[in-house]
């Protein structure tokens, strides 16, 4: 799982040192965005075809792992 989240970069110098693709300027959002719309996996592909099959499962763990944390209940 390592490698494949190792697609994930940051650069504050680069889309706000928002998470991006491999060091592209396509942000994890706009994959995630995508998704969110209805695409499937191949209509992303062909809607970016600088990404890989790979970098989409990036995207998804990157985002499962930034949401997965413990909350204090109130």
């Amino acid at each position: 799982m390592e490698a494949v989240l190792s697609r994930i970069t940051t650069n504050p110098r680069q889309c706000g040192g928002r998470p991006c693709i491999r060091g592209m300027r396509i942000r994890v959002a706009d994959v995630l965005q995508l998704f969110a719309a209805g695409l499937s996996a191949e209509q992303v592909l062909a809607e970016m075809p600088d990404l890989e099959a790979a970098d989409l499962q990036a995207a998804l763990q990157y985002a499962a792992r930034q949401i997965d944390y413990p909350r204090l209940a109130a």
